[in-house]
C-alpha cells in the first residue's frame, strides 16, 4: 500500500490514498450536479468581469469595493483584514488600495486605536459605482439561480436525518 499523498490548497488538506475515493462513491447524477454547479460559478465570474470592466474598473477593483461595504459590522477594514477577505497578499492589496485611491474609490483614515494600522473606506464616488455594479450582480444573480443552487447528493447524512422540530 502506498503512504497517502497530502496535498494543501487554500488551507483544505486533502488526503488521497489509492484505494478509497472518498466514503461513498458518485453518481452520473452527483457528477452532472458538480459540473452544472462548476458551469453556473464561472458563467456568474465571466459575467461579473466583463461587467465591471464595462464601467472601468478592474475586477479586483469590484471585489475590494465589496469587501468593504460588505465587511461584517462595520464600514471599513484595514489592509490585513482585507488581505483576509480577499485572499491576497498584504503588499498586493496595498497596491489595489492605491490604485483604488488613485481613482478616488476609496480612502485612507488614520485608525483611532492603533497608529499603525489604517482604515480604508469606501468614498462617496466608490460608493455610487458599487451600488451600481452590485445591483447588477443582484440580477444576474436571480437569473442564474437555479444553475447556482447547491447540489443535493444522494448519500447526504443531513437529508436522510428526520425532522426534529
Amino acid at each position: 500500500m502506498r503512504r497517502a499523498e497530502v496535498r494543501e490548497w487554500c488551507h483544505v488538506t486533502v488526503a488521497a490514498n489509492d484505494e478509497q475515493a472518498g466514503p461513498a462513491a458518485l453518481t452520473k447524477e452527483d457528477f452532472e450536479a458538480l459540473a452544472r454547479f462548476r458551469f453556473g460559478i464561472r458563467r456568474y465570474l465571466r459575467f461579473s468581469e466583463e461587467t465591471v470592466r464595462s464601467h472601468g474598473l478592474a475586477p479586483q477593483q469590484y471585489q475590494l469595493l465589496l469587501a468593504l461595504k460588505g465587511f461584517p459590522g462595520r464600514e471599513w477594514a484595514t489592509v490585513r483584514e482585507l488581505a483576509d477577505r480577499l485572499q491576497l497578499r498584504h503588499h498586493s492589496v496595498v497596491e489595489l488600495v492605491n490604485r483604488a485611491q488613485g481613482q478616488g474609490l476609496v480612502e485612507r483614515v488614520p485608525h483611532p486605536e492603533d497608529a499603525r494600522a489604517v482604515r480604508v473606506q469606501l468614498s462617496p464616488d466608490g460608493e455610487r459605482v458599487l451600488v451600481r455594479l452590485s445591483a447588477l450582480h443582484r440580477d444576474e444573480l436571480r437569473r442564474l439561480h437555479s444553475t447556482l443552487a447547491l447540489p443535493e447528493w444522494q448519500d447526504d447524512p443531513a437529508a436522510s436525518r428526520p425532522d426534529s422540530s
